[in-house]
């Protein structure tokens, strides 16, 4: 995390909050936490003094816009930044953060204190990448909600600092913070219209300073194998084995397209 004011304090603070999405739900948001979560976004983004702070009535997305401070007859594109509130469905109840200062670039950190989940540089290179750096992980037991709570933190933050500062010019800045990300049905409702911005940029993962310009694509599909299941003394001439039918069913797809196989733009099967 960078030492911008406020930005480790509101981060800490939004992990702490359970925010998981629900796939098996019928309501967006999908779950009641997120909803919680938007409000609390709202009276927050208010108080920093944004305009038009709001929640999208039919896609809960959690909205709000930073005016331009140009000088008059100068115009600028209006700017998006957009973030997800949910985190993956994991432990994320009792999230005790750990703070690792000013990180070596080498050393095995321990998640917990048995040293049963560590991060190792040796399995993780881009650690190395990190050297003096202020890290954050969890303790082990739970999902820590970096993905997305830290690009959630930093938008806010960044709209925070250049309130503080109108001297740092800029055209329109819109804010959007949208749920069910990680279930995959967040973007379908998102209003292109209402959001209102000419073009954005989702602050989403990955490595210092990356900026990616393409998207991922996937598709899911569910599959059920359904056999026969008698007595195996039996079975001869009868029985049809579901897990036999499943493993039959994955040697036949390409054994080279896999995600530890694959980089880049080369596509992948994955089993779960």
């Amino acid at each position: 995390m960078s030492n911008y004011p406020g930005l480790t304090d509101r981060f800490l603070k939004y992990v702490k909050v359970e925010t998981r999405s629900d796939e098996n739900s019928t309501t967006i948001p999908s779950t009641e936490s997120q909803v919680e979560f938007a409000k609390q976004l709202v009276a927050e983004l208010k108080e920093l003094g944004l305009s038009n702070v709001r929640i999208h009535p039919t896609n809960g997305y959690v909205l709000a816009t930073l005016p331009s401070n140009l000088e008059a007859g100068k115009s600028a594109k209006k700017v998006g930044f957009i973030s997800h509130m949910d985190t993956a469905d994991f432990n994320a109840k009792n999230v005790n953060p750990q703070i690792v200062d000013n990180y070596d670039g080498q050393s095995v950190i321990k998640l917990d204190e048995a040293g049963e989940y560590v991060l190792d540089p040796a399995e993780f290179p881009n650690l190395k990448n990190y050297q003096g750096h202020t890290l954050i992980t969890t303790d082990g037991t739970t999902l820590l909600g970096a993905d997305d709570k830290a690009g959630v933190a930093e938008i806010i933050t960044a709209f925070a600092y250049l309130l503080k500062y109108p001297e740092i010019k800029h055209g329109t800045l819109q804010l959007g913070i949208g749920p069910d990300e990680e279930i995959g049905t967040g973007a379908d409702h998102f209003d292109v219209a209402d959001f209102d911005a000419d073009l954005a940029y989702t602050v989403d993962g990955g490595p210092l300073g990356e900026l990616e310009y393409e998207t991922f694509n996937a598709a899911q599909a569910e599959i059920s194998f359904t056999g026969k299941n008698v007595h195996p003394g039996t079975a001869k001439g009868v029985m049809v084995n579901a897990s036999l039918l499943a493993m039959d069913f994955q040697s036949r797809l390409p054994q080279d397209q896999v995600p530890e196989l694959t980089a880049g733009r080369e596509g992948f099967f994955l089993l779960l």
